[in-house]
């Protein structure tokens, strides 16, 4: 393309390239989705058709970007981890954050009809984003830490004021009943009031939603003589995993791997 005059404005533009050997994480929010999912008469606590649509969403992300090593979800929220060689749009944080977000929100849109057949959407759901660099794979880890930690904290919260809530107290009487309770205490509290064992609930619920690729075996079609084929191949996995303790990451140790 032929130079003019007026590309001096390109000048203007910053510069917002990301260092190298840096972890990318991207982090995409739900915008005022309290109110969004009172629109849209979302269970309380938890609704899992609308937890299971976030994963949807996560799930292909990880499918359509291969620099995507690991996601975490939790509620309206998703985090996702890009490895620290990722060489995306020449790593600039407007392009990469943009398009993150722009993505998950259509495919939150095209997947809704999936999880709530029944249910038109209201209004159109908005994510905003963020970026944070991370030099080294143990940040990674306590960031991803902080993360269930605050998944942990916020759904026992939620657990008990919707109960309460459904059991007759106005919201502010919930709110102040739980004020200044530990853990113990909310877990008594569901237990003596409502015969619920917070241990048993669902681990989507208490530990939210882990997004990768594993490694699986498949059988093909049988060879000449009947025997069956198999082949090991990396496939998308949804799983609800401690990823505080070392566990986990002993069993994937590729995710997290540095260069």
């Amino acid at each position: 393309m032929a130079n003019s005059k007026y590309e001096y404005v390109k000048k203007f533009e910053m510069d917002d390239k990301l260092p190298a050997c840096n972890w990318i994480i991207v982090r995409i929010d739900g915008h005022k989705f309290h109110q969004f999912s009172d629109d849209h008469d979302f269970d309380k606590p938890n609704d899992e058709n609308a937890l299971n649509l976030m994963n949807s969403c996560a799930v292909s992300m990880v499918e359509h970007f291969p620099d995507i090593v690991f996601a975490y979800g939790v509620s309206d929220e998703y985090s996702f981890i890009w490895k620290e060689t990722s060489q995306l749009y020449d790593r600039r944080a407007s392009k990469i954050l943009s398009l993150s977000v722009s993505y998950f929100t259509s495919l939150y849109v095209i997947k809704w009809k999936d999880f709530f057949p029944h249910k038109g959407l209201k209004e159109t759901p908005c994510f905003d984003g963020r970026i944070v660099l991370y030099p080294r794979a143990k940040i990674v880890r306590d960031y991803l830490s902080w993360r269930q930690v605050d998944c942990h904290i916020n759904n026992q919260y939620n657990t008990c004021f919707w109960m309460l809530v459904k059991s007759g107290k106005t919201k502010k009487e919930a709110q102040e009943r739980l004020k200044g309770t530990l853990a113990k205490d909310k877990n008594e509290l569901l237990f003596q009031q409502f015969g619920i064992n917070y241990d048993k609930l669902p681990d989507i619920f208490k530990k939210g939603s882990c997004v990768y690729k594993d490694t699986v075996e498949e059988t093909l079609k049988p060879d000449n003589g009947g025997n069956p084929v198999k082949r090991q191949r990396q496939r998308v996995t949804v799983g609800h995993f401690n990823i505080i303790d070392d566990r986990f990451w002993d069993e994937q140790p590729n995710i997290l791997r540095e260069n």
